[in-house]
């Protein structure tokens, strides 16, 4: 038998509709490693205080921030984390003198700590390798005025303004004292600052005092499985107002820093859409500059910082760019750097300075005047005047010889050696600069932006 032949336009009309037959859904489930990478930091902290005096003395904290991979939390916030110290370094004779200056005759130590065990609650323990940065005792999360939901401030002449401005400093010194009388650490506080005024104390860890410790080794911790339909978002488009968690990768000072220097940051925690789809997974990176860096002057006037974010790469290498700026970052509270509602960072001259240099040069004046009602032959000079004068200058110690020594001479010098250095410290000496160290937890508003997702390689 012989096969009947197709005509051309039957074979070309057969070959339309196959090419034309819709092409069904991929469907195969994707497994997606959950590691942790080197180098992220599981922030710590610690439970309870802590003496440092030897080596081996065991730490145990608590995760403050969870720790995520791809999208899923895989160490959560509140796991038990346990340590160690393992150097305590020697003082040099150049800071023990430094420090006898300032009446302080056991200056601190440097020390050196890490952490080795992870204690999951729904896990066996986990062995870790971490490289651990000096503990913060005091971290605080600063928010910008849009970001915390401010109204825009209308228009106000020049004399309003200042008048408002003094008002918020006003408000910010009465919240600050809220918060430290309110703290549940108060009473812990308080005895610090009395030990403080010591000679002679011990050194410890707050309870508290956060350690941000880098993994040294990835840390695995399975698989997660996500279809085709779960992952369509990603790397689409990020929604407006949408706000980004990552961390600095490397530190950022307004000394060293100029318009233009180059700045990383790698995201912490997944970005959703409004229907729960994932568009950033962790460990994307958001790549931006330095727009504007004064460094810190002399007669105390402090660094200012601003930064903006233009790109995020996630680690498949979609890219889109985008114009981000900070809207909150947690920082040291004795840093006292604020951030404006632009995204902009500076460090803020305590509203106290004049207060406290007015008093220690009414205690000089009053130390030099001595006690006019005091008889022939004595001191010239009361007991409290003479405590009063000392501690100004050299704390309990300086108040304890002063009152021993009897002398207004002495006592005056004393206390016009603290006015001097109050007066120095606040007003004459170089202001501090914006430092931004390493891992800083940065929160990035996503403004407007254009689509240009397009596929790369991440930098």
């Amino acid at each position: 038998m012989v096969a009947s032949a197709q005509s051309p336009s039957e074979t070309h009309s057969f070959s339309t509709r196959e090419n034309n037959a819709p092409t069904p859904e991929n469907t195969t489930p994707r497994q997606i490693p959950l590691i942790v990478p080197q180098g992220t930091p599981i922030r710590v902290a610690l439970s309870r205080r802590v003496r440092i005096w030897r080596e081996g003395v065991p730490l145990t904290g608590q995760v403050a921030d969870t720790v995520y991979a791809f999208d899923q939390p895989v160490i959560p916030a509140g796991s038990e984390v346990r340590g160690r110290v393992t150097r305590v370094g020697p003082v040099t004779k150049l800071r023990r003198v430094m420090a006898i200056a300032n009446a302080d005759f056991s200056p601190a130590r440097e020390y050196a700590v890490t952490f080795d065990t992870l204690v999951l609650s729904h896990g066996p323990m986990i062995p870790l390798q971490t490289t651990v940065a000096p503990g913060t005792e005091q971290v605080i999360r600063l928010a910008s005025g849009s970001q915390a939901g401010n109204q825009p401030e209308k228009k106000k002449s020049a004399t309003g303004r200042l008048a408002s401005a003094e008002m918020q400093a006003m408000r910010d010194q009465m919240r600050k004292a809220k918060l430290q009388i309110k703290s549940p650490a108060r009473i812990d506080r308080l005895k610090q600052f009395l030990l403080a005024q010591l000679p002679y104390r011990r050194q410890y860890l707050a309870s508290g005092t956060r350690f941000d410790a880098d993994v040294a080794a990835p840390l695995d911790f399975g698989t997660t499985t996500r279809v085709p339909e779960q992952l369509r978002s990603l790397g689409n488009a990020i929604p407006p107002d949408s706000a980004l968690h990552a961390r600095l990768v490397n530190e950022i000072s307004s000394a060293t820093a100029h318009q233009g220097t180059p700045i990383e940051a790698i995201v912490t925690e997944p970005l959703l859409d409004a229907n729960h789809q994932l568009v950033i997974a962790v460990n994307s990176r958001m790549l931006g500059k330095v727009t504007r860096a004064k460094p810190a002057r002399k007669l105390h006037h402090n660094g200012e910082l601003r930064v903006v974010f233009e790109k995020v790469t996630t680690p498949e290498g979609l890219a889109q760019a985008v114009q981000g700026n900070l809207s909150a970052l947690s920082v040291d509270r004795t840093a006292d750097v604020k951030i404006d509602d632009e995204g902009g960072t500076k460090v803020a001259n305590n509203k106290s300075r004049y207060l406290l240099t007015g008093l220690s040069l009414t205690i000089a004046a009053f130390a030099a005047r001595g006690d006019p009602d005091a008889p022939s032959g004595s001191s010239g000079i009361s007991p409290g005047q003479g405590a009063i004068a000392g501690a100004s200058s050299f704390k309990l110690v300086g108040g304890v010889v002063s009152v021993a020594a009897r002398s207004r001479v002495f006592s005056s010098v004393l206390g016009g050696y603290g006015a001097a250095m109050s007066v120095y410290s606040h007003f004459l000496s170089r202001g501090r600069n914006v430092v931004l160290p390493k891992d800083t937890a940065v929160e990035v508003a996503i403004g407007d932006h254009h689509s240009a997702n397009s596929r790369g390689t991440t930098k």
